[in-house]
């Protein structure tokens, strides 16, 4: 929840966070997620743990926030489920991620696969950069040079090689459901059962001209999950 502002506000609104607004800029990023009573199927959650993930491993920045675009609060937003940038003092890496937030293991590593073929098409591409390109906020610190790198006449070829794909695949994991406190068995456990899902991904047919990020999280309930996730949620909806 802590993460909500950066997730789901833009640049300037971020920037603009203070004492005397802090509270209604919580507000309306909660807003900005969803309204609906229907939470089960909502994949917003899975979108805020990459975002978390790829910001706090890879030390990215977020590009844009599509959730401050929707139309409407209970919209799902297409395209791709992150827009972050890796940055040093040379280049500028487009990291776009991907995220299956699951029960099952087999269907998200089978559907996210298939995702990640549509969504890396050539003119699949070019439209999603044309919206990246229209939701860029001024004030962001690399609007000027992610619009160049993704500019309509530059070679895809030359932008693949700034390109990675992030993926975050959740399921319900037995090993994770099956004890009540860490221990060498479970240790063991866990390493073989994430370490055979990664094995299962990584031997999928995926396009040779990308370099893919996966991270793999097994939880015990994906059901308790979303259930306290919504709780708070519609609690900061109505703090303003």
């Amino acid at each position: 929840m802590q993460w909500l502002p950066e997730f789901a506000l833009t640049e300037s609104e971020r920037q603009s966070i203070g004492s005397h607004n802090a509270v209604e800029l919580v507000g309306r990023a909660a807003n900005s997620v969803y309204k609906s009573q229907k939470t089960q199927s909502r994949g917003e959650i899975g979108e805020i743990l990459l975002h978390v993930i790829v910001r706090q491993v890879f030390g990215s920045l977020p590009a844009i926030s599509k959730y401050y675009y929707k139309d409407s609060a209970n919209d799902t937003v297409k395209g791709f489920d992150a827009v972050h940038v890796v940055a040093d003092e040379d280049n500028l890496e487009l990291w776009l991620g991907e995220v299956k937030f699951y029960k099952n293991i087999s269907g998200a590593i089978s559907d996210v696969i298939a995702e990640i073929k549509e969504h890396t098409e050539d003119d699949y591409l070019r439209s999603e950069f044309t919206a990246i390109t229209n939701k860029i906020d001024d004030a962001w610190p690399h609007a000027d040079t992610l619009r160049n790198l993704i500019r309509r006449n530059r070679s895809l070829d030359e932008i693949f090689t700034a390109i990675c794909i992030p993926v975050l695949l959740t399921y319900d994991s037995g090993v994770v459901g099956g004890f009540e406190a860490v221990c060498e068995e479970y240790e063991r456990r866990f390493e073989e059962e994430v370490r055979s899902h990664y094995e299962t991904f990584a031997g999928k047919d995926l396009p040779k001209k990308l370099r893919v990020h996966l991270a793999l999280l097994p939880m015990k309930s994906k059901d308790a999950l979303v259930a306290e996730f919504d709780r708070r949620l519609k609690a900061c909806q109505i703090i303003t």
